[in-house]
């Protein structure tokens, strides 16, 4: 079981004292046996993985690397990958676990080698990841020289596998907890980089969720934000009728322009586009490790730049801006 003191202490010394009060309840009802049917049985095998003695521990390079393949006998592996298996499907890294390569669904280091020159340098920064996953960019941005992450997303297995790569790390001022946004308390204004990455296009009120981002930085800190958007001028917005790339859950897609004028009204200042990009079916895709439908099942047969819906296929685009 993770140690969460240490994550109280640093809250509160970052003066965030109202959401250190009230986090041990939250994480007590979210991990709460009875709300998951799956929970205890990603429990049982979390304390069933004991972590060899290693040093070699990588950060900084693509693949989120712990231990060597020599640490592990031929069997224990074989042992360890079918129960890494239990927590598939596995959707953002790579990590290389004692030899095990996990490749997941998403090249998350791409998304991580397009932003990363353009954000302020993370060395003893206070960072929060909103809809972080399973942590891959958490431990990306303590590998950057953060003084804590904490991430936040409320898929329990994606904390799951979290907790995995965690115990098998070690010690860590890097924490992934099961909450959304909304469970944060209003107005904490405590960290000085706020990432948000794919997460906008899946909020009902995206103004809604910019200030609440804004909320969470200090002032002066810097977020980051990543999301779908659209070709086209300002005030240009894609709704989906139904669907956008057979996921339900897709609701404003903004031009740029639009993005931007979004993030002025909301009180951000320095707003700047700092990537966009087209996902390609390299970058998302089917693997071993989440062996379902993926990108390239969602695109148009015979015309790529299409969603099976004759939508704009996704683009992605990375704005940075600050909080006054």
């Amino acid at each position: 079981m993770i140690d969460y003191q240490p994550l109280y202490t640093g809250l509160q010394s970052a003066q965030a004292d109202a959401w250190a009060a009230q986090l041990p309840q939250q994480l007590q009802t979210a991990f709460d046996p009875s709300g998951h049917g799956n929970l205890q049985q990603w429990q049982a095998i979390l304390a069933q993985i004991q972590r060899p003695a290693t040093q070699h521990r990588q950060l900084d390079q693509d693949t989120v690397t712990i231990g060597h393949a020599d640490d592990l006998a031929p069997a224990l592996r074989a042992q360890w990958q079918q129960q890494l298996k239990a927590f598939c499907p596995w959707r953002k890294g790579p990590f290389d676990l004692y030899g095990i390569h996990i490749d997941t669904e998403w090249r998350s280091d791409w998304k991580w080698q397009r932003l990363q020159p353009h954000i302020a340098p993370l060395k003893h920064r206070l960072v929060l990841d909103v809809g972080c996953g399973n942590g891959y960019h958490c431990w990306r941005m303590r590998g950057a020289g953060a003084k804590m992450v904490v991430g936040i997303d409320p898929t329990l297995l994606s904390v799951m596998q979290f907790q995995v790569v965690r115990k098998l790390y070690g010690e860590a001022p890097v924490y992934v907890l099961p909450l959304a946004l909304e469970d944060l308390p209003q107005g904490i204004n405590v960290f000085d980089t706020v990432f948000s990455m794919g997460v906008l296009y899946h909020r009902r009120s995206p103004i809604d969720h910019l200030l609440a981002l804004k909320d969470c930085l200090r002032p002066g800190g810097e977020l980051v934000l990543e999301t779908l958007v659209i070709e086209g001028s300002a005030g240009e917005v894609l709704l989906p009728e139904n669907r956008y790339a057979q996921m339900r859950n897709v609701w404003f897609l903004p031009s740029c322009d639009t993005l931007a004028l979004w993030l002025k009204r909301c009180g951000f200042i320095n707003v700047r586009l700092a990537n966009v990009s087209t996902t390609s079916t390299q970058e998302q895709r089917s693997t071993e490790w989440m062996p379902f439908q993926s990108l390239n099942d969602f695109l148009m047969p015979g015309n790529p730049q299409l969603t099976l819906e004759g939508l704009p296929a996704p683009k992605r685009a990375i704005f940075i801006a600050n909080n006054p």
